[in-house]
């Protein structure tokens, strides 16, 4: 059984080859549930023109669901979003072979029925903490999205109508046609 596994390092979960969605948290492992179908087309509305303007524009990289980041070592924390983008300037040389060395510039994480409200705090603190610019909240339940970002007062919260970010100049997206059924107009 996987979680019998004694997993607290980035490396010895790189090679233990997990078949299941984990994240290692401050050493500890914890598998995670596998996405919804509502999920999973969330993301794709989400990744899908976030990716398409950043690869236009040249602005840096794109990582789909799954992909993970080691923010933090002794304890070793690698934590996944569903969608990330990296600028530019922090891509030297080839994509890694193994988790991406620091945290992305943004996270995009779509909720899920079963996340808990402190498992979104955490995770979302974890990301901004450890040097993650911004987080977007997807609540497909609320049909609601926020943009997060850390300041000298702690983690700030908009909930808003429309994504953009400083980090992609000109990129908008309506929060509600992240919702919308193909043909809806």
């Amino acid at each position: 059984m996987t979680t019998a596994l004694h997993i607290t390092t980035a490396k010895q979960l790189l090679d233990a080859n997990i078949q299941e969605p984990c994240e290692l948290v401050r050493g500890e492992l914890r598998i995670l549930s596998f996405g919804t179908a509502l999920h999973g087309w969330i993301v794709g509305n989400v990744s899908v023109p976030l990716a398409e303007y950043v690869n236009q524009l040249k602005l840096g990289r794109v990582f789909g669901a799954g992909t993970g980041f080691l923010i933090a070592r002794n304890p070793d924390s690698v934590r996944a979003p569903d969608f990330a983008f990296v600028r530019a300037d922090r891509i030297t040389g080839e994509v890694p072979t193994e988790f991406f060395p620091g945290p992305p510039d943004l996270a995009v994480e779509v909720l899920s029925p079963s996340n808990s409200a402190s498992e979104i705090q955490e995770k979302t603190e974890d990301w901004l903490h450890n040097g993650c610019h911004e987080v977007w909240l997807i609540d497909p339940q609320r049909r609601t999205a926020s943009i997060c970002v850390f300041s000298g007062r702690g983690v700030q919260i908009e909930t808003v109508d429309t994504l953009s970010s400083e980090l992609l100049p000109g990129f908008t997206l309506a929060v509600a046609e992240l919702f919308e059924k193909p043909g809806q107009a």
